[in-house]
């Protein structure tokens, strides 16, 4: 009887926890790596640096939402299965709760006071990366190696750009952690894997998440070719555009546009109307699929499509990270692989730095006010130890002060 309680404890703060980021966590997908790592790692202390950064690089190589990856497995970490299915409607309820009404003709909030609260909620989001690039390069890149090896994870992004200039940094950043931090693993006799995490997926559910992906991905162009049905076609075009995309975020649109503007389901005035409104809510972007599929009308009821069209986008990326999560730990324990993820740590610290200027501080920090208004949240957050969800709270108050 204790168990369960404890057990329903568990994800009853798995749940509020990830609403409040839900509700809060604006900036997109890196933003969001930077709001979990401040909540579950510096003030829950959930996980350590170390296992949070081999967590962000396994989701940054397989295709889906990254920051909702590592958000289920975060709730699928803390309350198993129950947790991660809490995590994961959490943090995409009220973002798609909001494109959703937007699709029904609810206006979106005008004036120059939701203009000064969005202003603000975009700077805080400029913190919280700055806070998190800050400290996770303390922690994963101590020494001359492994900083080259975040500077170099920079150079590429700059240069190559994308998710391929970033799944590009990530295997540079392995590669050149197999090469120069080895010894650093013999001299420590452990490094950033030696820890399990105890994720309660089988091997057989493993199994069974990775034949159902294929199958899913296989099968639903087929039955929807042959049967002609709306609900089906509209689950293969979402599944496929969740399937087939590597970083995420805004990389997810032009896949979206082709499945959904291009077969004229969507005219593109409501598909570019439901992305400006998708860049000025909170949480994953994938999120955007609500708005398509209630949009659409594919469907006679306009929020079953909704829930269609958001269950199948997310539904290949999660598949995918359950595949793997069983065979993760011991993959980790390989001393050879404990070098390759130091080196992919690092590489993920070089990536958060270079998002930090592009796009987060270029498209936020446009003068000295914003600048001055970062700088608060940076030290309320690295100074005054504050929650993330407090520095919002207070920075969205300083946006309206400067628009105003």
């Amino acid at each position: 009887m204790r168990d369960a309680r404890h057990s329903v404890e568990r994800i009853k703060e798995v749940f509020f926890t990830f609403l409040m980021l839900g509700l809060t966590s604006f900036g997109g997908p890196i933003a969001h790596l930077g709001y979990f790592r401040a909540e579950f790692v510096t003030r829950r202390h959930w996980l350590s640096e170390e296992d949070y950064a081999d967590l962000v690089a396994l989701c940054q190589f397989l295709p889906g939402p990254a920051s909702s990856q590592v958000g289920f497995a975060l709730g699928l970490l803390r309350g198993g299965g129950w947790g991660a299915a809490a995590a994961w409607t959490a943090f995409t309820l009220p973002s798609a709760l909001v494109l959703v009404l937007f699709a029904s003709g609810a206006t979106a909030l005008d004036g120059p006071i939701s203009e000064g609260v969005l202003h603000g909620l975009k700077v805080a989001a400029v913190a919280i990366v700055a806070h998190a690039v800050w400290g996770m390069a303390h922690k994963l890149c101590p020494d001359q190696r492994r900083a080259g090896i975040a500077l170099a994870a920079v150079l590429i992004v700059v240069l190559i750009g994308g998710p391929v200039g970033m799944i590009a940094a990530i295997l540079a950043g392995a590669v050149g952690g197999m090469l120069l931090c080895r010894d650093q693993v013999r001299r420590d006799q452990g490094g950033p894997g030696s820890r399990d995490l105890h994720f309660p997926v089988s091997r057989r559910a493993a199994q069974i998440a990775a034949v159902c992906f294929a199958a899913l991905l296989i099968g639903l162009p087929l039955l929807a070719w042959v049967s002609s049905s709306p609900m089906l076609s509209m689950a293969d075009a979402f599944y496929r555009a969740g399937a087939l995309v590597f970083g995420g975020g805004h990389v997810v649109l032009p896949l979206l546009e082709s499945e959904v503007v291009q077969s004229g389901w969507v005219t593109p005035d409501s598909f570019l109307a439901g992305y400006g409104a998708a860049q000025a809510v909170p949480g994953p972007l994938f999120t955007f699929a609500a708005y398509l599929g209630a949009e659409m009308g594919a469907l006679s009821v306009p929020l079953l499509g909704a829930a269609l069209a958001l269950i199948m986008i997310f539904l290949p990326g999660l598949s995918l990270l359950v595949a793997v999560l069983p065979y993760w730990n011991g993959f980790r324990r390989l001393e050879r692989v404990q070098s390759l993820m130091r080196g992919a740590n690092a590489a993920v610290v070089g990536i958060l730095g270079a998002a930090l200027y592009q796009p987060v501080w270029t498209s936020v920090v446009v003068g000295s006010h914003e600048f001055a208004l970062a700088l608060v949240g940076f030290l309320l957050l690295s100074v005054w130890k504050l929650p993330a969800w407090a520095v919002v709270a207070i920075l969205a108050l300083g946006g309206i002060v400067i628009t105003l």
